[in-house]
């Protein structure tokens, strides 16, 4: 007796489960398939018969069963259970002690690695056409054996825009695909989450989707660079056109992208003062929080142009929140708190807090001014000793010179025969002499 084929043994199932539901007739062969999905019973049963095939098969198999016009979600369904089937690698869950691969230990690697190969390209082949048909969790997962077997470009492009069109959705373990190339020496595949980051942000540029899921990204993106800072060798033109990827309106808060930052300055110490500076360009000082202000004012791996930035912003902050807490305590409103007491303590809290880190930012500003004072003294002091030296000089001209002169009019005097004269004499002197002349005579 001839078995019955899956696609028979699916619409069994389909048409069984149907009948139980609603009372209406059992559908026959020339009626179009229904489209809601199956009981997970039955839908069970018919997937772990559908894995026994092979894979030629099941490809003429799943054929028929998209002609009968089943949802593209249920036809994803079937196409991971059956992929995890064959590759436990595909599976969200432990492996089976028992696995189809296990059936042929006297398989070489090679056969078997052509075998992954070719059973990975078929796969994506028969993926519908739908983006959300299949999760984005399988698709990254098959998107990191197919780098590891080196399916072709083709396919791999083809997994790359499903998966960037769904990147909002997959999570920081899932994105830290291995490096599989031979001439990048990095751990992490950067190249290929830059690839995925561009293409996700241009399809939210052209509106194909919300801007929700931009946020998303970003926390990705950040929490990503914070993973693969780490890497010595992480260039840092990859690491700041990853950053520079995500759009900074993306960005809610800057504190992860600080902290990928600032493990990245640490990893790497080799970094000059100019890459330093370009790197802390990428954080916008208003979006960081108090405690990452904190720490940044701190930090001796930061530029000093991008501390005081810091410090800056943190005190506009506190000045406008301070204003704007005397704005509402003024104002008559009316008391939401039940309890007067707890308000009270609450505000008292945040008060001392608040003292407390203004109290820590005027004592980083007050040894940054000394330090500016400092230098502004030995920048005078400079100034005055160069100063000084031409003024010395030009008075030691001025002189020489008025001695010149004298002798010059000496020497006029000389040779104009006035050595004989007598000059009469002024003042006091004069009128001495005169005097004692007057006496004399009148005696």
């Amino acid at each position: 007796m001839s078995r019955p084929s899956l696609l028979t043994t699916f619409l069994h199932h389909q048409r069984h489960h149907y009948t139980r539901m609603s009372h209406q007739p059992l559908l026959d062969s020339s009626t179009t398939f229904p489209v809601d999905r199956p009981t997970s019973l039955a839908a069970k049963c018919w997937l772990d018969d559908a894995c026994i095939v092979d894979i030629d098969y099941f490809v003429k198999t799943l054929s028929g069963i998209k002609a009968k016009g089943v949802r593209p979600d249920l036809i994803g369904s079937i196409i991971t259970h059956y992929a995890s089937k064959w590759i436990p690698e595909l599976s969200d869950e432990p492996p089976s002690p028992v696995a189809p691969e296990s059936q042929s230990p006297s398989e070489s690697a090679t056969a078997s690695w052509l075998k992954k190969r070719f059973f990975i390209e078929t796969i994506v082949t028969v993926l519908p056409p739908e983006n959300d048909a299949v999760p984005c969790s399988f698709l990254l997962r098959l998107l990191k054996n197919a780098n590891m077997v080196g399916v072709d470009s083709n396919y791999r492009e083809e997994l790359e825009k499903r998966v960037a069109w769904r990147l909002d959705q997959a999570t920081l373990k899932e994105l830290m695909i291995p490096c599989f190339s031979h001439v990048r020496s990095t751990l992490f595949d950067v190249e290929l989450m830059l690839r995925l980051v561009k293409r996700f942000v241009e399809s939210d540029m052209e509106g194909l989707r919300s801007g929700a899921g931009m946020f998303k990204v970003a926390k990705l993106v950040d929490a990503y660079l914070a993973e693969v800072a780490v890497d010595s060798e992480l260039a840092l033109p990859e690491f700041m056109e990853l950053a520079g990827a995500v759009p900074a309106q993306a960005r809610a808060t800057d504190d992860g992208l600080y902290r990928a930052i600032d493990t990245y300055l640490k990893t790497h110490m080799n970094v000059t003062k100019r890459e330093r500076k370009a790197l802390c360009k990428l954080i916008d000082s208003q979006k960081l929080s108090t405690e990452a202000s904190l720490h940044a004012a701190q930090n001796d791996r930061l530029p000093v142009r991008s501390v005081i930035e810091v410090l800056f912003s943190e005190q506009t902050k506190l000045n406008s929140h301070t204003d704007w807490s005397r704005s509402f305590s003024n104002a008559k409103s009316p008391n939401f708190c039940l309890d007067p007491h707890d308000r009270c303590h609450s505000s008292r809290d945040i008060t001392t807090l608040q003292q407390m880190e203004i109290k820590k930012l005027k004592e980083n500003v007050t040894k940054l001014e000394r330090q500016c004072h400092l230098m502004q003294s030995q920048i005078d002091k400079l100034s005055e000793k160069k100063k000084g030296f031409f003024s010395w000089r030009k008075l030691q001209m001025s002189t020489t010179l008025k001695a010149m002169s004298v002798e010059v009019v000496d020497e006029s005097r000389l040779d104009s025969g006035s050595i004989g004269k007598q000059t009469p004499l002024k003042g006091k002197q004069g009128r001495t002499n005169t005097q004692k002349r007057w006496r004399s005579s009148t005696s």
